[in-house]
């Protein structure tokens, strides 16, 4: 078990006090966001925050009101962002990949009072605005919707700041909940602050850094890995809408890129474009990566070009940083997560239920952890936050977790069956609840087969009722009229029965190992 460093209270922000009234003077004349032709100085953002605010002020939000934004990442999602903490507010980011009826379950459960759309969601417009009072158009496409540019050149910055302790949430973050409903994960302004110190220990960023904002900004990943700390420190990040192979690379070359975060199918399909031996990617210093372990020979391909690209672990949750790799050794253990972040404490969940130290060398056992950095709860669900503590203060991960003598660490298993395919989270329970929905539909168990790209895929193993005739086409669409397109199984097979054990329990071991050797036949006869 780590100590806890410097006296700092681990698991919460008590006593931490508030957020300091003076401003800090870095560069105000230096470029803060860039997105293709349009720049920010960091001047210019504090004044379009503050107008921002002074906008959802006038909307009614108040402290402790929730903002929701949906849309592509945008220099305007810093904006709302940034406006709604400094009034107090909690900003809600929702999966621009969901389908509408996942998005009004997340409105309706933070109940935002404010909507802002941004670019990309027109498909979803009419099906989800109803269900928030106010709603505001950041892209200038959607023509019948209040658009936030036209307030903005109305306002004055805001005269008068409300207190925000470091204790206040400032933001939820939705991650699938393995009884089939999402959660709000809340994230108050001391995580997101300790995760942003946790990473300037972890590796230099300094004012002159030229940061990529790639994974989207509804993940923990898109604020919380380089891309806060480069602000922090003074540094331009430029805001990617839209996740492009060709494009990124082509970014690192021209604007001389030195860091990015992403997730490990992003590494492969730019190591796989046909102009990777042309681009340089010598400005290069920090790529880190999570969500899983990144293929061997992709993790090469980097390498080989002067690029040590480092894995990290984490979660929602956790802001979301726990462990990363650092540059000395990462060439040495490349499916390793790496060690432990400065502030934060881990341990392991012993047989008897109590927590115990990590025994480098030994077992692996489910991995707890506590920290300045780690989430508040889920939002309204306080019976569930207790579910996932120990001794009221360490947060179980559902993850095993071992550590070598050295001390570099590696995932073994997860305790829960979640499928992350290309960083994305499809957790089995939720996509079975849609799936038995389903007319003749008796049970379905979705499990998970390796893929070449996209790291996991799920396949589903539905079983009819007696004498029942389920049509693949029509329960695919309607899988893919209630479920994000990622999360509907790659493969649908039909079983007579599923395999159960004495409980009833399905046995989801027996269900992998017949889509495994499924997978492994349909490649040697292909």
């Amino acid at each position: 078990m780590q100590h806890d460093h410097l006296g700092l209270p681990a698991g919460g922000n008590q006593g931490l006090g508030t957020w300091p009234r003076r401003r800090a003077r870095m560069s105000p004349g230096a470029e803060a966001l860039s997105q293709g032709d349009r720049r920010l100085t960091y001047a210019q953002l504090a004044d379009r925050v503050g107008r921002w605010a002074t906008v959802l002020a006038g909307l009614g939000v108040r402290p402790g009101d929730r903002v929701a934004w949906l849309g592509a990442n945008d220099i305007a999602t810093f904006e709302a962002f940034f406006a709604t903490g400094l009034l107090g507010g909690i900003f809600v980011p929702l999966n621009t990949r969901l389908a509408a009826v996942e998005v009004r379950y997340m409105l309706g459960d933070s109940g935002a009072s404010v909507l802002v759309l941004g670019a990309g969601v027109d498909h979803l417009v009419p099906e989800v605005r109803a269900s928030v009072p106010v709603v505001l158009s950041a892209a200038g496409e959607h023509a019948t919707i209040p658009a936030v540019e036209e307030l903005l050149r109305h306002a004055n910055p805001l005269d008068t700041e409300p207190e925000v302790s470091l204790d206040l949430p400032a933001l939820v973050l939705y991650t699938s909940g393995t009884t089939g409903r999402p959660k709000g994960a809340v994230l108050t302004h001391g995580n997101l602050t300790w995760n942003t110190v946790n990473q300037l220990v972890q590796f230099d960023l300094h004012g002159s850094e030229r940061s990529l904002c790639i994974a989207p900004l509804f993940h923990a990943v898109g604020l919380g890995q380089i891309t806060l700390p480069t602000l922090l420190k003074g540094g331009r990040v430029e805001v990617v809408t839209k996740f492009d192979a060709g494009t990124i690379l082509e970014l690192i070359d021209r604007q001389r890129v030195t860091s990015f975060s992403c997730v490990p199918t992003m590494l492969q399909l730019m190591s796989e474009h046909p102009s990777w031996p042309l681009v340089d990617l010598s400005s290069l210093q920090n790529v880190v990566y999570g969500g899983s372990t990144v293929n061997e020979r992709v993790a090469r391909k980097w390498l080989d070009r002067g690029v040590r690209v480092l894995q990290g672990y984490g979660m929602t949750e956790a802001g979301p940083g726990v462990y990363m790799q650092v540059h000395e050794g990462a060439a040495e253990h490349p499916t390793s997560m790496g060690m432990p972040h400065f502030f934060t404490d881990v341990a392991h969940l012993g047989d008897d239920g109590r927590v115990t130290n990590i025994e480098p060398g030994g077992p692996g056992r489910e991995l707890l952890i506590r920290g300045p950095h780690v989430f508040a709860g889920y939002w309204q669900r306080p019976a569930e936050t207790h579910e996932t503590r120990v001794d009221g203060r360490w947060f179980r991960t559902g993850d095993v977790v071992r550590s070598d003598p050295d001390g570099w660490s590696y995932v073994v298993d997860r305790v829960k069956d979640v499928i992350i395919s290309g960083g994305e989270n499809i957790y089995p329970a939720e996509v079975e609840a849609v799936a038995v929905a389903f007319d003749g539909v008796r049970s379905a168990a979705v499990v998970a087969i390796p893929d070449d790209r996209w790291g996991e895929v799920g396949v589903a193993f539905i079983e009819p009722y007696p004498g029942a005739q389920v049509d693949e086409a029509a329960l695919r669409r309607h899988l893919e009229a209630q479920l994000a397109r990622f999360k509907v199984p790659r493969v649908i097979r039909f079983v007579g029965e599923l395999p159960r054990n004495a409980t009833g329990k399905v046995l989801r071991v027996r269900l992998r190992e017949q889509a495994h050797a499924a997978t492994v036949d349909t490649r040697k006869n292909s």
